[in-house]
């Protein structure tokens, strides 16, 4: 297992380079010039050039990568160009945002969407299954800023059950704040519960035409000890899979609806960013959640030693 572990470890690491490199080049490739974006259109060369200097875009490529990946590497992101604000503490107050709304959000996908998934394979070729099919054969089609529209148009404005904006810390006020998000939630949950459900449904069709659940059922065992302690548990390393992969959307992914719902999470911090050419915010923003997906991706590796012991064996995932 430990091999394992470290194995994964050192890829992350190596990924994790080459995604900075790729940030810090991409940002450069934006059109327009920062500098000119703080002094001003109407500034003078040497204005702009003494801005410029300050920022240090007048030193070379690789040198500015080289700042800036030490500098990261301490959490030290600069200063925002637009505000001036620290960019590590711009990210500290909207990066808990997102992630209360991803965490939320896959909370809703994963009991939605591995219900969903158990029925349909339980009842192939019957009616539930082609409900829940259909079900989700819906939720992946419908936008996510169509349905989050339409959500705070009908449920929000139209009946009043949910508030149309805004946003209240769960840690302040618990209850409140669960309030504030549900509707988010909601919809980023149903839509990524649609993924879940087909994948769960794949899997667990697959292991319930195996040897040793026909074993199982010839022994005369449970319909529901079958499907849920034979087919469910053996599903899980592609359900788990699944569900981590979504996680890091969510995180990557929030952008729209945080801007319908007028949440303070990083996806608006990003689009402001963008708009207003600031080039610390972009780097720090991107890496920030390439990094989290990275994570989430190592655990879920991890979590294979739990759930399959093949893993645990060998060394590496099957």
């Amino acid at each position: 297992m430990l091999q394992f572990v470290f194995h994964r470890l050192w890829q992350s690491a190596v990924t994790l380079v080459l995604v900075s490199l790729v940030v810090f080049a991409g940002v450069r490739a934006l059109p327009g010039d920062p500098a000119t974006a703080m002094a001003g259109e109407q500034a003078d060369p040497a204005t702009i050039a003494a801005v410029r200097t300050d920022l240090g875009l007048d030193r070379s490529l690789p040198v500015q990568y080289l700042d800036f990946a030490g500098h990261a590497l301490h959490g030290d992101f600069g200063r925002s160009i637009r505000t001036g604000t620290p960019v590590g503490h711009m990210i500290r107050v909207t990066l808990p945002v997102t992630l209360e709304l991803a965490l939320y959000a896959v909370l809703i996908a994963v009991l939605v969407g591995v219900i969903g998934g158990v029925i349909a394979a339980a009842y192939r070729g019957r009616w539930p299954e082609w409900v829940v099919n259909g079900v989700s054969l819906v939720g992946l089609s419908v936008p996510t800023f169509w349905l989050g529209i339409l959500a705070v148009l009908y449920l929000s404005v139209g009946l009043g059950l949910f508030p149309a904006s805004g946003y209240v810390s769960p840690f302040e006020h618990p209850l409140r704040g669960l309030y504030f998000l549900t509707l988010p939630a909601l919809i980023l949950g149903v839509t990524h519960a649609a993924v879940v459900q087909r994948q769960t449904r794949s899997s667990m069709v697959e292991t319930l035409t195996a040897d040793f659940v026909r074993t199982a059922r010839a022994k005369g065992l449970a319909p529901r000890t079958v499907i849920l302690h034979y087919g469910l548990r053996n599903s899980l390393i592609v359900v788990t899979t699944v569900i981590g992969l979504q996680l890091g959307l969510l995180i990557a992914g929030t952008v729209v609806t945080e801007r319908i719902f007028s949440l303070p999470g990083i996806g608006k911090l990003t689009l402001d960013s963008v708009f207003s050419r600031d080039y610390p915010v972009i780097q720090a923003v991107v890496l920030v959640i390439a990094a989290s997906y990275i994570v989430i991706n190592l655990l879920v590796d991890v979590l294979y030693t739990v759930i399959d012991p093949r893993v645990r064996v060998s060394g590496r995932a099957q």
